[in-house]
């Protein structure tokens, strides 16, 4: 394999839409120490014989902003859409080369859940999300996390505010949904608490660490009263198939905004990194859809002519509901 640089100097940015800032000022994505970090990395290069993804090693170390202070960027990664057929090839053969290309063979792969050679790609993330984002992420079990310690360091005085175009009311018929949006009143009394007791929180913690003529309160214990809302960061390091289940449900339209806001910029860096295995994902994963026998009985039924309704569908509303969304996905 020819010989390749592992670091470009200007990275393509990379097509996220970003977010509103929150009122308390510019966010600081990186401290002063973590730029001069990038920057030396950046400043780095080294000749290579191992596979690599032209596309992700622009992406090398440069944040890209989440939220109102959070960020996703790449610190390390192994194999690319290579990787995954080599990997698959020891395990078919040879003679799968003749009968189909690189695209076609990760398509089959992905349609028909042959996952092991997508095992064979890792990413390593560093991400700074709010806790409460944090809590839903390592639901994901797949994953090698290592995050900051309030034991051993104090937080910074960063609170995820929410945009006032996402504030909406508890769903009415989703008991983990959002509803309709809040009137311009009351996202201003919202936003408000927010600020004032996240703000009356880290004084507090602050005022529990301090030593000025204090014993001062262990930063292990000091902790415990700062909201779900202060940011934490952490590396994230995970196989490119466990990476698509995280992706698939946190990119949903169902999943929670601020988590989704994530997914979505680790989407767009997947696809530089892997783009063969990525448009497969978009077409046999998140752009298809599974059924119950029931519900493929059901569509044949349609497909022949039949009226079918609800009552005699043998569907559970739900399946029934689920259905109805195919014909209006809205």
């Amino acid at each position: 394999m020819a010989a390749t640089a592992r670091r470009l100097r200007n990275p393509k940015p990379i097509g996220i839409p970003r977010p509103h800032v929150a009122c308390w000022g510019e966010p600081m994505m990186l401290t002063p120490e973590q730029n001069k970090e990038v920057a030396e990395l950046r400043r780095q290069s080294f000749r290579t014989r191992r596979a690599v993804s032209e596309g992700l090693e622009e992406q090398l170390y440069v944040p890209h902003q989440v939220l109102d202070h959070g960020f996703v960027r790449v610190i390390d990664y192994m194999g690319n859409d290579s990787a995954i057929v080599q990997a698959a090839r020891v395990s078919y053969g040879a003679g799968t080369r003749k009968l189909r290309d690189d695209s076609g063979l990760i398509r089959y792969l992905l349609r028909n859940d042959h996952s092991t050679p997508f095992e064979m790609c890792e990413i390593k993330l560093h991400v700074k999300l709010p806790i409460f984002v944090a809590r839903q992420w390592v639901r994901h079990r797949t994953a090698n996390i290592n995050e900051y310690s309030a034991r051993y360091s104090i937080l910074d005085r960063e609170f995820y505010i929410p945009d006032r175009s996402v504030l909406s009311s508890q769903s009415k018929s989703n008991r983990q949904g959002r509803g309709q949006p809040l009137s311009e009143e009351e996202s201003s009394r919202v936003i408000a608490i927010l600020e004032e007791d996240s703000g009356r929180a880290y004084e507090h913690y602050e005022e529990m660490l301090s030593e000025d003529g204090k014993a001062g309160l262990a930063r292990e214990l000091a902790r415990i009263n700062l909201p779900q809302g202060i940011y934490t960061q952490w590396y994230w390091k995970i196989d490119l198939h466990n990476l698509f289940r995280f992706l698939a449900l946190r990119s949903d339209r169902h999943a929670q905004h601020e988590i989704r806001a994530y997914a979505e910029t680790i989407s767009e860096l997947v696809k530089q990194w892997v783009p063969a295995a990525w448009s497969a994902f978009e077409s046999c994963k998140t752009g298809a859809k599974s059924f119950t026998a029931e519900q493929l009985d059901c569509l044949r039924r349609r497909l022949n002519g039949q009226e079918v309704a609800f009552e005699d569908s043998g569907l559970t509303r739900r399946e029934w509901n689920e259905l109805a969304e195919l014909e209006d996905p809205h």
